[in-house]
């Protein structure tokens, strides 16, 4: 049986593959930012008649993070994240720093906090829940994509350099999906913008206005239990297709472009 360790499974994607992997027979100890979500997952877990192992990890919390490393686990899925919107010269500075300390930091220091477990043991996987915006240039989500660039240089190198130890590194690359994710990002942007003093206008105050079109999530649940278990080996998963196809022409178009 495959143990599993999966972050930010509170809510969106880390609560459905957590338990879509419950469901499929494997342990899988699933890690929430607060204490009510303990309490949430786990009932959502018994209505589904599914074993979870739920703990609160908050993974910028060096307590947490603690605990979590005393398990035993075959598989780390660092999933947990947060999005600030914003006109990029506008964002503040704690926004940008919170975004990183979360984002690439946090994920960073997981997957430090298990390393010398899985050297010792010669196996293992480590997946890293990036974005399309690692690579494309999604206006008005400059924390987030930077945030996402950083992790994309981080895995890459991370999989050289542990790949002669038996351990698998890989990152799935969700586009605009509706798990609530981006909606709360672009929203929570309005308890600190101030259209009177900014110098850049900001997008749409309603989510029901976002310049993106998002998909059922289901398809990237799918395809993240597939890397997670191994039916795929692909090192990037990037979906929905259209999205990857129109990452690949923009940055075709970038090396090819003119200012």
């Amino acid at each position: 049986m495959t143990t599993f360790l999966i972050t930010g499974a509170g809510s969106g994607f880390g609560k459905g593959v957590a338990l879509r992997l419950a469901q499929l027979g494997h342990k899988v100890i699933a890690g929430v930012q607060i204490w009510p979500q303990v309490w949430q997952l786990g009932q959502e877990a018994k209505a589904a008649g599914v074993q979870l192992d739920v703990i609160k990890l908050d993974t910028t919390n060096e307590l947490d993070r603690s605990h979590a490393f005393s398990y035993d686990i075959d598989v780390l899925f660092n999933n947990a994240g947060i999005m600030y919107a914003g006109p990029a010269t506008e964002v503040p500075e704690s926004l940008w720093r919170e975004s990183f300390d979360v984002n690439l930091f946090a994920a960073i220091g997981m997957t430090r906090g298990f390393m010398p477990a899985l050297v010792k043991k010669g196996a293992g996987k480590i997946v890293f829940v990036s974005s399309i915006a690692g690579f494309g240039k999604v206006p008005f989500l400059a924390p987030y994509a930077a945030t996402k660039h950083a992790l994309e240089a981080f895995a890459g190198i991370l999989r050289q350099e542990v790949k002669d130890y038996g351990i698998t590194v890989q990152t799935v690359n969700p586009g605009p999906y509706l798990t609530g994710f981006n909606d709360v990002g672009f929203e929570s942007m309005y308890q600190w913008f101030d259209a009177d003093t900014a110098t850049i206008a900001a997008p749409p105050a309603s989510s029901d206005d976002l310049p993106i079109t998002q998909y059922e999530p289901e398809q990237m649940v799918t395809a993240m239990v597939e890397v997670l278990t191994g039916k795929s080996n692909a090192y990037r998963t990037m979906l929905p297709a259209e999205v990857e196809q129109q990452i690949r022409a923009d940055q075709a178009a970038e090396w090819n472009g003119t200012v």
